[in-house]
């Protein structure tokens, strides 16, 4: 009995999250005068068309929302590439190496995700203007490399590999790197793919920081361009759902693909 309420339950939660979803996604099938007709009184026509339109989908890449999901894009995997690259060296310096200040090094790293990104994005752009990286790509890919929650799980999972292998690899003549580059990279799949989304999803939804430092057109990401639909005087709805479920089924898709090797990179070990 108390399996079947606590299902119960978790079936009504999942529910109540999906709706909302459901009428967005429904909303950007109607012409955005139709959005809110339908709400009052509440019927199965609020959140299903029967009349489904593409409309507001095309009238997103006449605008410039195309060219930012593209952007998005290009922000997003370029900083998943450098920022796994960076991740896992200081992780591996963590972890397997020994030196002085080793601990507080580690207390930096857990501290600084444990700070909101935007409590610093201020002067953190002020530095950025004066550096001339403003309306760069690599102004806005920068900040996202140094990740340091993608730093503690990547450390906390070669905390698992067994030290007997690091030290036959160093019986065989291995240097550090090479311990790095043949041991712990191969063993560390699953958490490698865990720090990359998180890596893709900080930079995917980020908004302060590309609001700062892609002021034009030429760099504008998908957060952006989605609070730009929405005018001082008029706000076409069904266009706006539509930014927002195009911005939603990318990393949503990402996700999905990627869903066994994350939830494998928080269960399992180092060791295969």
């Amino acid at each position: 009995m108390k399996r079947t309420l606590l299902s119960a339950g978790a079936a009504v939660i999942g529910l109540l999250f999906f709706i909302p979803l459901l009428w967005v996604l429904t909303g950007s099938l109607r012409p955005g005068s139709e959005t809110f007709a339908r709400l009052s009184p509440l019927s199965w026509d609020s959140f299903i068309t029967v009349h489904p339109t593409l409309e507001n989908y095309s009238k997103l890449f006449t605008g410039d929302i195309g060219r930012a999901t593209a952007n998005s894009l290009l922000v997003s995997v370029s900083t998943v590439l450098a920022g796994l690259a960076i991740c896992s060296s200081a992780a591996f310096a963590l972890s397997a190496l020994r030196f002085r200040g080793q601990t507080a090094v580690f207390a930096i790293v857990v501290l600084s995700f444990l700070i909101p990104f935007d409590a610093i994005a201020i002067p953190l752009s002020d530095m950025f203007r004066d550096w001339n990286l403003t309306n760069t790509f690599t102004g806005l890919v920068l900040p996202g490399i140094g990740n340091g929650m993608a730093i503690f799980l990547l450390r906390q999972f070669f905390l698992a590999i067994p030290t007997e292998l690091v030290e036959a690899g160093r019986l065989d003549g291995l240097g550090w790197f090479g311990v790095f580059i043949r041991i712990y990279l191969p063993l560390s799949r699953p958490a490698l793919i865990g720090a990359g989304l998180t890596l893709f999803l900080f930079q995917w939804h980020s908004y302060v920081w590309p609001l700062l430092m892609g002021t034009d057109r030429g760099h504008i990401l998908g957060p952006v361009a989605l609070a730009n639909l929405q005018g001082q005087n008029f706000v076409d709805y069904g266009v706006v759902f539509a930014g927002a479920v195009l911005l939603t089924l990318i990393p949503l898709a990402v996700i999905l693909g990627f869903q066994r090797y994350f939830i494998q990179s928080v269960s399992s070990s180092g060791l295969k």
